[in-house]
């Protein structure tokens, strides 16, 4: 997150703040930019000769109310020439989860290099996704990821890391474009997986509901359509499994949690509902069973295994049904037009 302040680069420190003259009620936040001048006064001085209490009591109280409002401070990276810098804040939440946040402020630094500051609002646009969507370990793991690459791209404008030429320059510069890469191919992997298991989590939700209810009813009576239902949300279920083992399942994980995990729950009734048109045309005649024996015991269960099929492969549901309905004969083509004698 990227934030400017109309702050002059000449930036002076506050006056010695006593305790007559401190305003009453609450301070208000810190924003980061202020900090990054803050450092950069108490850096500046600190290598001249050593800081002096009252810019190291401004600097330290600065930070003190920038971590109380965003988080505690856990990587950062400042400039030695310009007031510019990256940081990536942790803020303690409930049930012992953390939310971290990447602030920055580098249009000083890199005004001159807009191949650089490019990349760095790429890094905005990857930590702003990765608070978004991910959780846990996995938005730690990117959000880091990002953090470094931020502060590598930084270092190579700061005088005091930058690289010597031009061609020194561009040569680091692919390399963190590639760092940023990885970052984001992380981000696409753990992003597609979390939302796996919400997506499955709604699937297998929806289709113990519809199971329990349908087994319930068929304690009493046997239904064709409630137990090709039953059959083909399992069907569903399975085929889902099968394709997240096989890693060929993805799932758009930009459209939030509750909408995956409602796509997910549509899938089994989707999935049921093919497998009650295809068992309403396998018992009324339109199809018939593939079996010799016609004992009604033996037709419930091909009608349960057709069921399940119909539920597990859309397109084999889709390709019986449409053989069900009759074939258009093809139009013939007009003749073609005499042609007058002359």
């Amino acid at each position: 997150m990227s934030e400017t302040a109309e702050i002059p680069a000449t930036f002076a420190p506050a006056a010695p703040t006593t305790k007559s003259n401190k305003p009453a009620g609450p301070e208000p936040p810190v924003t980061f930019s202020e900090l990054v001048y803050t450092h950069y006064v108490w850096w500046h001085e600190e290598r001249n000769g050593g800081a002096s209490e009252q810019t190291a009591t401004d600097y330290q109280h600065m930070l003190r109310r920038f971590e109380r409002e965003h988080g505690r401070v856990v990587q950062s990276f400042w400039c030695s020439h310009v007031e510019s810098g990256v940081a990536l804040t942790e803020r303690p939440r409930r049930f012992g989860r953390s939310g971290f946040t990447l602030h920055r402020e580098t249009d000083w630094a890199t005004k001159r290099f807009p191949e650089i500051a490019s990349q760095l609002h790429r890094c905005d646009e990857l930590a702003i996704k990765a608070r978004t969507v991910l959780t846990g370990v996995r938005q730690r793991i990117c959000l880091h990821l990002v953090a470094v690459a931020a502060g590598h791209l930084l270092s190579l404008v700061d005088t005091a890391s930058s690289p010597q030429s031009t061609a020194e320059r561009r040569a680091a510069l692919k390399e963190e474009q590639e760092a940023v890469a990885r970052a984001e191919r992380y981000f696409r992997a753990a992003a597609n997986g979390q939302a796996e298991i919400i997506y499955f989590a709604g699937m297998v939700v929806v289709a113990l509901v519809v199971s329990l209810a349908a087994l319930l009813f068929l304690h009493f009576e046997w239904r064709v359509g409630v137990a090709a239902l039953v059959a083909g949300a399992i069907g569903a279920v399975v085929s889902v499994i099968q394709r997240i083992n096989a890693r060929s399942f993805h799932v758009d994980y930009d459209v939030g949690r509750w909408y995956a995990f409602f796509l997910g729950g549509l899938r089994p009734l989707i999935g049921g509902a093919f497998a009650v048109a295809l068992a309403f045309a396998f018992d009324s005649g339109m199809l018939h069973l593939p079996i010799a024996s016609s004992d009604s015991k033996d037709k419930h269960l091909a009608l349960v295994v057709i069921s399940f099929l119909a539920g597990f492969s859309e397109r084999f549901a889709q390709d019986t049904l449409a053989s069900v309905v009759p074939q258009a004969a093809p139009e013939k083509p007009p003749p073609p037009p005499q042609q007058a004698e002359a």
